[in-house]
């Protein structure tokens, strides 16, 4: 995980709508003070048969932020500029056109590594930052998805269980952790390192950037 390096301020009350450390920590360590405000399980919606794996992490995020900013009401048009932002993300893994969600158990997880390992997947994250508007319209949302080609090398079967039947594997996409135990089976990653960790880091600091969300914290000059 990369270190503190405080070079951003934000310019309005930020909401990380995410249970994620990694997501919490990679805003943190870059100067981003979050309020985290984890959605309610119900609000990440399952994909749809054949929905495109794309628009399905874009809907999920979405589910997610609009979840969280329920609770943060805007009763005049004229104050929406000093609401809180939501961010939040969706990761998935996709191989062959399939979604492969978190295994929940060591069986699962290791029916998953099975099916990556010597293979080449794709790691999709959704994100969607969100600003609560005046009662009767909508939320204002900027979408973005980031893809990264992840390739495994073969991995013996033996080491597929044991890291099956650790405890990182079980909440995981995938069933793996590539900023953890998890990279001894990653043999590349061609894209963004920070979305196969779950969070398109320089792609969502360029949009926060566009919409004067941040700024750099740099000294004025004289």
């Amino acid at each position: 995980m990369i270190e503190d390096t405080l070079i951003f301020k934000s310019l309005r009350p930020l909401i990380l709508a995410s249970a994620s450390p990694r997501r919490s920590a990679f805003l943190q360590a870059i100067g981003l003070d979050c309020t985290v405000l984890p959605p309610p399980d119900a609000a990440e919606p399952e994909p749809l048969p054949g929905e495109n794996p794309v628009l399905y992490v874009l809907r999920a995020a979405q589910a997610k932020a609009c979840a969280v900013l329920s609770n943060f009401p805007v009763s005049d048009s004229s104050v929406s500029d000093l609401a809180p932002v939501a961010i939040a993300a969706d990761t998935i893994v996709v191989l062959d056109g399939k979604i492969l969600g978190k295994p929940g158990d060591p069986d699962r997880a290791y029916a998953m590594l099975s099916s990556l390992a010597g293979k080449t997947h794709t790691v999709i994250t959704g994100c969607v930052i969100a600003a609560p508007s005046p009662p009767g319209k909508s939320p204002v949302l900027h979408t973005l998805s980031v893809q990264s080609q992840v390739s495994m090398w073969d991995a013996p079967q033996e080491l597929l269980r044991a890291y099956a039947n650790s405890d990182e594997s079980l909440d995981k996409a995938g069933a793996y952790a590539a900023q953890g135990a998890g990279v001894v089976l990653v043999r590349s990653i061609n894209g963004s390192w920070s979305n196969v960790v779950g969070l398109p880091l320089a792609e969502l600091v360029e949009a926060l950037l566009r919409m004067r969300i941040i700024i750099p914290d740099a000294p004025q000059p004289i």
